[in-house]
């Protein structure tokens, strides 16, 4: 093998694609060959290769320019390919697949999903069907669902995608008459580009043709799943149709993973939950890993981290699942050798998904860089199959039943069937490296030699130009009495490199011969004009490298296209063991504990995961208990005290739970929830104000039209945005709406007037964070300090308000007189609400009803343990009669 000693400048980049290089110029390449498409003028053109059964692929037929048409508000562009697409900003698809802001759950690794969205008419209004497929990952994802009036599950799902491109049909944004769907997903996502196609490309027909011929064996059950759901097969046929233009390819017959997703099997977080909660982007600053994302990802993969950030905004509602995610934790940090030896192998593979997409595409123009791309792609193959075995045998001897079912999947004999195969073509030392001029290197001697005699030829006269432009550089320093060195750049090929440190020039120049000068700190680079004529040369072998190479390349890909299925098995391994192993090395950075599953969630000593890892000290910790009989737990505290803050930890505890994570507590028991709500008060803004209660209502009316039994509700300040007696009232009657239901819900509130509902309803409990005052120096002034613990009962703080309006230059006797103002009525409002005995005694007989049957549901106490704990049961409920002034015994009662 060749091996170069040349000193290698990356500032040009680098020409070979990788899936490891996501972002930056190279991306389109790795997408298929479209990026390329626009530069073959000026490219040398590979005749097409006979490649056995990628002949046979799927050929969508030439699709007119009447494809796509114009939307209302937008403008029609032209592509690369000459096709009109319709884009609502100047960016274009073709050109750009940088990342978009387009909601809160945007990442920076850039978008690259384009979804297909297409609604029924008439009677069968309120029925989507959407197929998205992400340019990285050949996997074609179908949905099909009845959506409500407010599109709240279609706005939800673009969210977690967020897609590079919409697709609609132009009758939902005809001129003027944009549908109700087209108008909200236009406001949803006004970064996002769009593009009207023809309402009849939008074929059920033609979409399962292309689904029978283009979905992989391994996946073929999906066909009757989705044989009848004719929206989403309509949504995949233009969605496949459009593809082709835009990669400038086609899929290979039988390639795709095709999968149909209803909304059943996760948990839904609407998008203005998942950005109050901060699950993946910190608000303050996008770029902060002080999300619960940033928390939970040590993945080492590409792949591991696009697979937690689906689960994060999608979390599971299968206990069954989620049990098997914790048992493989569990062994992983029980097995400390499982647990390195595991992580060492996964951190080696590339993006294998993005790998997969590119090799299961057939480009339609084959030039160099088609040429250099798929020999690039071919070395990712063989440097990802040479580390399975390292994979089998680190997952050997595992005992959980998830490691077990990879480790037999990984058993698969495709694995080494196609290494054989390309060990045959490929030379065995060839690998992927970083670096441009090493993997230059690799390609060139990918090959084995005497398979093909002209690419040995070609070979020998680029190793001959490469010695010669060592000799060139050598003999140019011993000239000039300089300690030149030869150096190489993507951008400019070999070129010359000195630094200046104990360097005299003669006259302080550098000698007329040397051209293109250019200085950075204290390094010279230059070259001349033989150099660059050897460039050319140079460049002018690796071509012909690369055309005779690509020959061969081709010929082994049909060989082994039958069995390159077994890589989505792969695929999927890596990113789920990836995905495991950061959320175990979570658990060794902090002290999290694995979480039960009940019909209770109760949490000992949780602390907030985003605020321990941001805090150089652990934060303050707190217990939580919400169960069936007393689902409605209103919070009461003055500001800073750390409402908000406990509110969305326990909302982060049930995802990471349901994401199959350790929780951030001494204990930890979870109801599964199948919806996640957060309606979380915005900061107090003068000039936002007169919309904050509209905002308040929407969010509400949302929250009220779509919660079921099995939610969890976080409501922290509501009715702020209008008169206190508006709020308190709309604040009551909601309450009141909600605590009828068996939701978890949790109310923060500053109207102490709420804190009466537990008087009236034996579901509602009062808690309250507490502070301590204290006094300081002569003066005697009075301070606050915030504990941040959680107690029961109504808060005692009364006009802390006021107390802020004191840290003021208010004059003080304006302050004395809101004092006595607000005492007289708070007087006047508690003399109004008590609670008769009556009422607290069918609290208590309520109570205990529910912890006796809680016990009955989930004890797994032993027979002396159950009897303690029901003396203890009979002795707080002999307590709250007494409370109530009504002493009784259960025996009396009993009678």
């Amino acid at each position: 093998m060749f091996h170069s000693s040349t000193e290698e400048v990356t500032t040009g980049g680098d020409t070979s694609v990788s899936p490891m290089d996501r972002s930056g110029p190279n991306e389109m390449s790795s997408y298929g060959p479209a990026s390329v498409s626009s530069g073959s003028s000026h490219s040398p053109s590979l005749p097409r290769m006979a490649s056995g059964p990628f002949h046979h692929s799927l050929r969508l037929e030439r699709t007119s320019s009447c494809l796509l048409t114009s939307t209302s508000d937008s403008s029609s562009h032209r592509s690369h390919g000459g096709t009109p697409t319709v884009r609502r900003t100047a960016r274009t698809p073709l050109t750009d697949h940088s990342a978009t802001s387009c909601s809160s759950t945007t990442t920076t690794s850039g978008a690259s999903v384009i979804v297909a969205v297409v609604e029924g008419r008439g009677l069968a209004r309120g029925e989507i069907g959407m197929a998205s497929l992400n340019l990285k990952y050949p996997e074609l994802v179908l949905s099909q669902f009845a959506d409500t009036g407010t599109y709240t599950k279609i706005i939800t799902k673009i969210h977690i995608l967020v897609p590079l491109e919409i697709l609609m049909p132009d009758t939902a944004s005809e001129r003027g008459k944009g549908t109700k769907l087209f108008n909200l997903i236009s406001e949803n996502f006004p970064r996002v580009a769009f593009t009207a196609i023809q309402r009849k490309y939008f074929n059920e027909r033609k979409g399962l043709e292309y689904i029978q011929q283009l979905c992989a064996p391994e996946f073929g059950t999906v066909l009757m799943e989705v044989q009848a759901k004719y929206y989403c097969l309509a949504a995949a046929a233009a969605l496949l149709k459009y593809l082709e233009f835009i990669q400038n390819s086609v899929y290979a017959a039988k390639s795709l993973k095709v999968s149909f997703k209803g909304s059943e099997q996760t948990a839904m977080i609407d998008s203005a939950s998942a950005s109050n909660l901060e699950l993946v982007v910190n608000n303050r600053d996008h770029r902060s890993e002080h999300s619960l994302l940033g928390v939970l990802n040590h993945t080492k993969t590409p792949g591991g981290a696009r697979r937690l950030r689906s689960n994060i905004l999608e979390p599971l509602v299968d206990v069954d699942t989620i049990n098997i995610r914790l048992d493989t934790i569990q062994e992983l940090l029980q097995d400390e050798e499982l647990f390195f030896g595991l992580k060492n192998a996964i951190g080696h593979f590339l993006d294998t998904d993005q790998l997969l997409s590119v090799l299961v595409q057939i480009p339609k123009q084959e030039t160099v860089q088609v040429a250099e791309a798929k020999i690039t792609h071919v070395i990712q193959l063989k440097h990802t199959l040479d580390l399975v075995p390292r994979l089998r045998v680190v997952l050997k001897n595992c005992n959980t039943a998830l490691l077990k079912a990879y480790s037999t999947s990984l058993e698969d004999n495709r694995f080494d069937l196609i290494l054989e195969q390309i060990k045959t073509v490929m030379n065995d030392d060839t690998t992927y490296l970083k670096g441009s001029l090493n993997m230059r290197t690799q390609k060139c001697y990918a090959v084995r030699p005497n398979i093909n005699e002209f690419l040995d030829i070609a070979r020998r006269a680029y190793t001959e130009i490469v010695d010669d432009i060592a000799g060139l550089v050598n003999q140019m320093g011993e000239k000039y009495g300089l300690p030149l060195r030869t150096s190489f750049s993507t951008a400019r090929g070999f070129f010359i490199q000195m630094k200046l440190e104990g360097v005299v020039l003669a006259e302080g120049k550098l000698p007329s011969q040397f051209i293109k000068a250019t200085k950075h700190k204290n390094n010279y680079s230059f070259t001349t004009a033989d150099l660059m004529k050897m460039n050319d040369r140079c460049d002018e072998a690796l071509r012909e490298i690369f055309h005779m190479s690509y020959v061969v390349i081709c010929q082994l890909l049909s060989t082994i296209h039958e069995h390159i299925h077994c890589l989505y098995k792969l695929s999927d391994a890596v990113s789920m063991l990836d995905m495991l192993l950061s959320l175990a090395n979570a658990c060794t950075i902090s002290d999290y504990v694995r979480p039960e599953f009940t019909d209770t969630l109760a949490i000992k000593q949780g602390r907030h995961p985003i605020l321990e890892r941001m805090a150089r000290q652990q934060p303050v910790s707190n217990n939580s208990y919400i169960s069936e009989g007393s689902n409605f737990v209103i919070i009461t505290g003055p500001n800073m005290s750390g409402k908000s803050t406990y509110l969305k930890q326990v909302a982060l505890c049930q995802i990471m739970a349901q994401i199959g994570s350790f929780v951030p507590a001494e204990y930890a028991s979870v109801r599964v929830a199948d919806q996640i709500f957060t309606r979380i008060g915005v900061d107090d803004d003068f000039e936002t104000n007169s919309s904050t209660f509209m905002l308040e209502m929407k969010e509400m009316s949302y929250i009220i039209h779509n919660v079921s039994e099995r939610s969890l509700i976080i409501i922290d300040e509501l009715g702020r945005g209008t008169s206190a007696e508006e709020g308190i009232g709309i604040c009551h009657s909601i309450c009141e709406f909600l605590l009828s239901l068996k939701a978890f819900t949790l109310f923060a509130t500053h109207y102490l007037e709420l804190c009466q509902l537990e008087t009236l309803y034996p579901n509602v409990e009062n808690q309250h964070m507490e502070v301590q005052h204290t006094r300081s120096g002569d003066a005697g002034a009075e301070s606050v300090v915030y504990t941040y613990l959680l107690n029961r009962g109504c808060t005692e703080e009364r006009h802390y308000g006021l107390r802020a309006a004191e840290m003021t230059t208010l004059p003080s006797n304006i302050i004395q007189e809101a004092k006595t103002i607000a005492s007289k009525v708070s007087q006047q409002l508690l003399a109004k609400y008590h609670s008769d005995p009556e009422t607290k005694r069918q609290r208590a007989v309520y109570h205990l009803a529910t912890r006796l049957l809680q016990t009955a549901r989930n004890s797994r106490l032993d027979h002396d343990s159950l009897r303690m704990y029901l003396k203890g049961l009979k002795k707080q409920y002999e307590a709250e009669l007494q409370a109530a002034r009504q002493p009784a015994s259960i025996e009396t009662e009993e009678e």
